[in-house]
Order: structure tokens, then sequence, then C-alpha cells
């Protein structure tokens, strides 16, 4: 069944929801076992949820030199964004790191822009800006908890994951007209695995059986890696990169609306305000100029 717009655009929300919750889930893993333990086994469940997919996996029409996109695409993500992120959220708490993600889109536009020759509209400039407003305001309403020792140390480190999600997109815009939303997503499952294995390895390993971090991690790996990155590459294969990106302002919203329902982090009425704002600014970048009539 062709993708339709709308149903791109349903998957870019249903995708922004997940990556949202994805913060809180990261947290309640972290409480018990090592970051990279839970990263390899994050990417391993999604491995394994694609081999009941196989047929589609292998739906891709590979083009000399393919490979070099390929190896940028899976070490931006999910290698070095996971490593990044992974120590973001040791210093700076789950509702913080989901804010900086209102930044993607501006990088994602630059690259765009520069790599692919996209058009950048001026709804998409004035809704970014909007949005980015309301991402800061968020994030300067935030302060130092027990579960942020070093806010600015861990929002730093989720700025260069920032970075690498921006590389990534990219990437993934320039192989999806070769290659299924599925065989890419598979492909991260299997490279992350094979990536943060040795990693995991070097870490302490986990001795006890947390029940909450189990279900954390399989969520994570099934529901996020696989549903998220799945829906997201879906509308990339449909949307220009710099539209899509738009919706990743969306994350810090659910990411507090979820950090406050699962972990009890609180937030102000000025952060609500903050939220709105983004949630506006999404909006006014979606919009198209007027068509010209030709004389």
């Amino acid at each position: 069944m062709p993708v339709t717009q709308p149903l791109a655009v349903a998957a870019l929300l249903v995708a922004m929801a997940l990556w949202g919750s994805s913060f809180v889930a990261l947290k309640i893993a972290f409480a018990d076992y090592h970051p990279m333990w839970v990263i390899f086994l994050r990417m391993l469940v999604a491995a394994i949820c694609f081999l009941f997919l196989l047929r589609r996996v292998m739906q891709f029409n590979y083009h000399k030199g393919d490979w070099k996109r390929l190896l940028g695409l899976s070490l931006a993500e999910p290698c070095l964004y996971f490593v990044f992120e992974a120590k973001a959220l040791e210093y700076t708490s789950a509702a913080q790191a989901g804010m900086i993600v209102g930044l993607l889109p501006l990088i994602v536009a630059l690259l765009a822009r520069w790599w692919l020759g996209e058009r950048v509209t001026r709804f998409m400039i004035i809704g970014s800006c909007v949005a980015i407003a309301g991402v800061a305001g968020l994030s300067l309403l935030s302060s130092a908890t027990a579960d942020a020792p070093n806010p600015l140390l861990g929002n730093s480190l989720e700025l260069l994951a920032m970075v690498c999600a921006a590389i990534y997109s990219i990437q993934l815009k320039a192989l999806s007209p070769r290659y299924s939303p599925f065989a890419l997503t598979a492909l991260q499952g299997l490279t992350g695995s094979i990536f943060f294995l040795p990693l995991a390895l070097l870490a302490p390993a986990p001795t006890t059986i947390s029940w909450p971090a189990i279900g954390a991690i399989i969520y994570l790996g099934a529901a996020v890696t696989l549903g998220a990155y799945l829906c997201y590459n879906i509308a990339i294969s449909r949307l220009p990169v710099t539209v899509a990106s738009t919706f990743s302002n969306l994350i810090p919203v659910f990411g507090l609306l979820f950090a406050f329902a699962v972990l009890g982090e609180r937030f102000t009425s000025g952060q609500l305000w903050c939220a709105l704002v983004v949630i506006i600014g999404v909006v006014i970048s979606q919009r198209r100029p007027a068509a010209t009539t030709p004389s």
C-alpha cells in the first residue's frame, strides 16, 4: 500500500510519542543496569524482532558505493547517537534531555540544504525559531536535581547526539528510494547489536534481575527502536527531510508528559506555556507558501 501524506504525518506523530517516552524508559533501565548493557540489549531485542519480518527486510536495491552511506547512517545512529545519549542521561533529567531535541530541525535544515538541495521555506524558518524558543524556555525553567547533577554537561552531550541524528536523517533520505524502511531499520538493529556488544562486555554485567529494567529494555527494543524508527523511516520516504524533522520538536513535549506521568518529575505552569509554544511552532512550520498564479 502506497504511503500517503496523511499516513506519513500520522507515522511521524507515533514516532515522536515513542521517542518522547524513550527518555523515561532509559532512566528506569539505567537505574539498575549499566547504560552499555541497556543499549546492547535494546538493539538485540530489535534485531530479534526483525527475524519475523525477514521477507520485508530483504526488499532493497543495492547500488555500487551505497556501503559508504549505509556505514555513515549506522555509525551516526544508533552507534554514536546512543553513546552520547546514554552519557547525557547520567547528568541531566529525562525532561531536559528531551528538550535539546528541539534543535534537531535547525541542524537538519542546514545539512539538507547543503547535501540534498532541499528548499527551506520561510514558514519552516519561522516555525523552527518559535519551537526553539519554546524549547529554550523549557530548558531555562529546569534546574539541577538528584536526577540531573550536571545539566550543562548532560545537555551538551545530548546536543552531540542531535548532530548524529541529523546526519542519520540526511543519509536516510538519500537511501530511501532504494531501500525499504524495514531494511534500513533492521540494519540499525544489527549494527547496533554488533557495535555495543564489546562496549557492554567491558562494562559491569547485570548481577540481579530487575523486572522494571527488563520491561523497559524490551519496550525500548520492540516499541522504540523497532516501532519509532520504522514509522520515521516510512515518513522520510514520503516527506522532505526538513519537513519531517520539524516534528522532532514534539519529542520534548511528549518527554515532559511521560516524565511527569511515569517518573513523577514536576513541571511548572511556565513550562506548560513553553510546551504550547513548541506545538505552535511545529504547526507553523508545516504551512506551505501560497501558490502563485501565472500571468
